[in-house]
């Protein structure tokens, strides 16, 4: 059975050493975008870093941007900041739509048949 149907894409499964293997890169380069606060690995009883699917897309996003488009650190650091924040208005959006949708059905039952 394949890990995305084991486990949910944001379940803590790889260690770090696996984690740098699927990515292709050195563990230092899984701390070190820890440490800049690019990545935030779930940790275990033993403190050791426990990436999900989630964590490991995040950091092939973080590789691509740099080796393709050759955005520097910094500038992968601002530009996740901004999907970030897209991510979030667009889910507010839709809590928003649905709760006017929502709010706009009893105000038409309730009006009169003319």
């Amino acid at each position: 059975m394949p890990t995305e149907e084991m486990f949910g894409y944001d379940e803590p499964v790889f260690i770090i050493g696996v984690a740098a293997r699927m990515l292709g890169i050195r563990t230092q380069t899984l701390r070190y975008y820890e440490q800049l606060g690019l990545i935030e690995p779930a940790r275990s009883g033993g403190n050791q870093r426990i990436f999900s699917r989630r964590d490991v897309e995040r950091v092939r996003r973080i590789r691509g941007l740099m080796d393709d488009l050759g955005v520097n650190l910094a500038g992968v650091e601002v530009v996740l900041r901004l999907l970030d924040r897209l991510r979030a208005a667009e889910a507010n959006i839709e809590r928003l739509e649905a709760e006017s949708e929502r709010l706009s059905r009893p105000a038409a039952l309730t009006e009169p048949h003319l």
